[in-house]
């Protein structure tokens, strides 16, 4: 269980292929005190540390990860937001986010406005029902808030205004038009869509 509150950047230096793939990540974080087994989010994936090393730490993604999670975001190089997970008696600085990608996204525009960031992110139209205006959702593994929603025809936009500090301390910086990001809807939302399928039958 996370919170969607970034506390590392990480970035791949090497990836191998093991039937899985075997990625080595460094980061910032006191290795010593990270164990074998422990769970990282890596841009909103919830991954098994397996080796670890002072600066660094190895997870296997496998193929279902690999094809439910935005293209080209486990290359070598690729900087990832990094979250440890919860534990007992911290703060709940987000929301409550799980790990599980639910779909991938792309970003439609990112525009300046009063030094935060504007950004519109399309997603399926199957997602929609779980997006809301003031509503939460995880982007590359970071708690956001809806700031609007705009149902189409093909797909829904959801628009992001992202402060200064958030854009600083996450990948949010290396965003670009185009690109695919992974999403999780609101845990809340997904239950709530359930009892309705359920009740409403």
């Amino acid at each position: 269980m996370f919170t969607g509150i970034v506390t590392d950047i990480g970035t791949i230096r090497s990836s191998e292929q093991r039937g899985d793939i075997r990625l080595v990540i460094g980061c910032g974080y006191a290795m010593d005190r990270v164990a074998i087994g422990a769970s990282i989010a890596c841009s909103g994936v919830c991954l098994t540390v397996v080796e670890k090393g002072a600066d660094w730490f190895a997870v296997d993604a496998s193929g279902e990860t690999l094809s439910k999670t935005a293209s080209g975001m486990w290359a070598t190089g690729r900087r990832l937001n990094l979250e440890r997970a919860l534990k007992v008696g911290d703060e709940l600085g987000g929301h409550i986010v799980t790990g599980h990608v639910d779909g991938v996204g792309q970003v439609v525009s990112i525009s300046e406005e009063g030094g935060s960031h504007h950004v519109v992110i399309s997603i399926s139209r199957d997602l929609a029902p779980f997006v809301a205006t003031k509503g939460s959702i995880t982007v590359d593994g970071v708690s956001l808030t809806v700031n609007a929603v705009e149902d189409g025809a093909d797909d829904c936009r959801f628009h992001l205004n992202i402060i200064p500090h958030t854009w600083d301390v996450t990948t949010f910086a290396d965003l670009a038009e185009g690109q695919a990001v992974n999403i999780e809807i609101d845990t809340l939302a997904r239950y709530l869509q359930r009892m309705r399928d359920v009740l409403g039958n």
